[in-house]
């Protein structure tokens, strides 16, 4: 149970008394303390002070029996009974009494002040407002204070704060106010981060407003009351009210570069890449210099939003003001430029992360050479992969694709086939269905079409999962090497295996057979066909050049009978049969 104040705290109630005057016999005998056998003397209520002015406000109560004596230490559970202590210093319950043990200073009934409306004290408006309003923490009570030394009272508040006793520390607060004493803006300050970490915005807002009142606001201050207001009313809110607080002379002051941090994050989160360049532009403009908090914010956020170009233009601004990018920078600098091919700076950037002693990870590395392989470079591909192996990393699938990847790219077709054998050599358990589709695309541009079969009963017999872009390669080299048989039987077993053909499958299989005159194929496959005007359009490009005439008109009237539209070179090879004719 708290002992922060002894003795000292009332609740708030709707009483119609008042205290009685000083030194009244009414109010003698309530506040006299009989002295025990030991001859210790008698208290009178006329040695106790009268409460100040300042307390005699609506809805307030004080305590009658002893001034207020804040404790050393602030431990134990808020409650709506404080325990008293005796005079000998031995704690006594809530109720004031100790079972008949010992007799000492207890708790009497507490009658409140009531208003003096006409003829009393008066009481300030504001104070009177603030005491009156409705807190989110139910009915607080408010305590006379006898220790009046501010400095003293802001860190008992600070304590109260950070150690999340709101309801103590909203009571301690109001208590300094009504007493017209001010709390330091460090002490203002961590109530109103408490009041914000319990989700309070009334009470936050409240403070805020308080603080901003008495001039006390600073930095911090924004902050925290942002994070508050965007985390309760969105990003939205939070800028609206950052906007008012810049076109405020007296708040703009203020502004650090913490507060714009905190709404480059909030905006951030919503993913809203404009906002979060324009606040980066209006950090610049005040004159402000970003931290590195700032540029790892705005590096990361540019990057998630695909902003790659804003991602480098930050990453340089950061290294011009003399600051040291950490690594998560350039890991999402390298990887953003991957993305986007530019993979000079992408490489420059990953010399640096070396030079500052940084280790990259096999992610870092299979990125590099996946953006090296589609620029064309696989010397340098190749260099990263030795780098890779010698830096302690084993490669996995990613690192193998992508040096398959850059071989083919640069034309390296029968290398790939080289390095594809090796790898099932050696790391037959990294074989996957896009390793076998990259040697397969190798295979069609060199029209093997033997080694396309092989691959393809391994794909079947291993189990790995053939898709119809692994068969479209297969009928591809037999279309490169003259091979319509072949294809067809391909066509086939796929078919069979219950895959279902594409666009792509049916142009390369009709090609392959008009070229291999197999006619009566042709004309079955397109029975099977749904309408497609890019295979009719083929199969009357094949038969004209062909010198099928008869049989490409047939399947021209056919294809405008279905409602299919021919394009231009169609109608062109028909003109000029027509003409011919």
């Amino acid at each position: 149970m708290a002992t922060v104040w002894s003795g000292c705290s009332t609740s708030c109630g709707s009483f119609g008394q008042e205290l009685p005057p000083r030194g009244s016999r009414s109010g003698r005998d309530s506040t006299r303390f009989r002295r025990r056998s030991g001859g210790r003397s008698r208290v009178d209520a006329r040695h106790i002070q009268a409460p100040s002015p300042a307390m005699v406000t609506a809805g307030a109560c004080v305590c009658r029996a002893a001034p207020c004596l804040l404790e050393s230490e602030v431990s134990g559970k808020e409650d709506a009974e404080v325990a008293v202590w005796g005079v000998d210093g031995e704690p006594h319950g809530a109720a004031g009494h100790d079972g008949g043990k010992r007799r000492g200073l207890r708790r009497r009934p507490v009658r409140p002040l009531a208003v003096v409306e006409k003829g009393g004290v008066s009481v300030p408006p504001a104070i009177a407002a603030e005491l009156d309003r409705k807190s989110e923490h139910g009915g607080l009570r408010l305590h006379f204070l006898e220790e009046k030394d501010e400095e003293l009272l802001s860190r008992r508040l600070i304590k109260l704060s950070q150690s999340n006793k709101v309801r103590s520390a909203t009571e301690l607060f109001d208590s300094m106010r009504a007493s017209g004493l001010q709390p330091s803006a460090h002490a203002c300050n961590s109530l109103l981060a408490c009041f914000v970490r319990r989700s309070s915005l009334a009470d936050a807002m409240r403070m805020f407003e308080f603080m901003k009142g008495k001039g006390m606001a600073t930095g911090h201050t924004y902050t925290l009351i942002l994070k508050a207001v965007a985390s309760n009313g969105g990003y939205a809110s939070a800028l609206e009210m950052f906007n008012e607080i810049e076109e405020d002379e007296n708040s703009k002051k203020n502004v650090d570069v913490i507060v714009y941090n905190t709404m480059i994050s909030v905006c951030g989160r919503a993913k809203d890449w404009m906002l979060v360049q324009r606040l980066w532009r209006r950090l610049k403009e005040n004159s402000l210099s970003g931290t590195l908090l700032t540029y790892d914010l705005l590096v990361s956020i540019f990057v998630q939003c695909g902003q790659c170009e804003l991602a480098i233009a930050a990453y340089q601004e950061m290294i011009q003001n003399g600051l040291d990018p950490s690594e998560d920078i350039m890991k999402a600098i390298i990887a953003s430029c991957t993305k986007e091919g530019n993979w000079e700076f992408a490489l420059s950037t990953f010399s640096r992360m070396l030079s500052a002693g940084m280790k990259p990870n096999t992610i870092l590395f299979n990125s590099l050479i996946n953006a090296l392989g589609k620029a064309g470079q696989d010397e340098l591909a190749f260099r990263m992969y030795h780098l890779l192996t010698s830096s302690g990393f084993k490669p996995d699938q990613y690192t193998w694709s992508a040096l398959l990847s850059a071989l083919y790219k640069s034309g390296r077709c029968w290398d790939v086939l080289e390095l594809f054998q090796g790898i099932k050599a050696k790391h037959p358990t990294l074989l996957n269905d896009h390793l076998y589709n990259i040697a397969l695309m190798s295979c069609e541009r060199l029209g093997q079409w033997e080694h396309g079969l092989q691959l393809l009963w391994m794909m079947e017999k291993s189990g790995v999962k053939i898709s119809v872009v692994s068969y479209n390669h297969v009928i591809g080299a037999c279309e490169v090497a003259s091979k319509p048989k072949v294809a067809l039987e391909v066509y086939r077993r796929m078919i069979s295996q219950r895959c279902s053909p594409d666009t792509f499958t049916y142009l390369s299989v009709i090609r392959a057979c008009i070229w291999g005159s197999l006619w009566n194929e042709v004309e079955d496959i397109l029975e099977e066909v749904a309408p497609d005007s890019s295979i009719y359009n083929a199969v009357i490009h094949g038969l004209c050049l062909r010198g099928k005439i008869g049989m490409a008109n047939e399947v021209y009237a056919k294809m405008r009978s279905i409602g299919l539209v021919p394009d231009g070179k169609t109608r062109a090879f028909m003109l000029q049969h027509i003409a011919t004719d």
